[in-house]
């Protein structure tokens, strides 16, 4: 038998749920890049040998809101 610590999350509503893959910093990690992104954009996550690896964010921007100096980056 295997001794293991079990990660649950616990959401706002007191649902809970185990991590099987991620660990809690992951979990921080990417909900940091979902708010990134803004209201348009996208984060991907990248596994290698069966481990998160990389997270990637890419922000796009609605061409038809567009304003002048929005897309700048500071």
């Amino acid at each position: 038998m295997e001794n293991s610590i079990k990660k649950i999350v616990v959401g706002s509503n007191g649902d809970s749920c185990p991590l099987n893959f991620l660990e809690l910093k992951q979990v921080s990690m990417i909900d940091e890049a979902l708010s990134a992104v803004g209201d348009y954009g996208e984060v991907r996550l990248i596994v290698e040998k069966g481990r998160l690896r990389f997270l990637i964010t890419q922000k796009s921007f609605d061409a038809l809101k567009w304003e002048p100096g929005k897309i700048v980056s500071r």
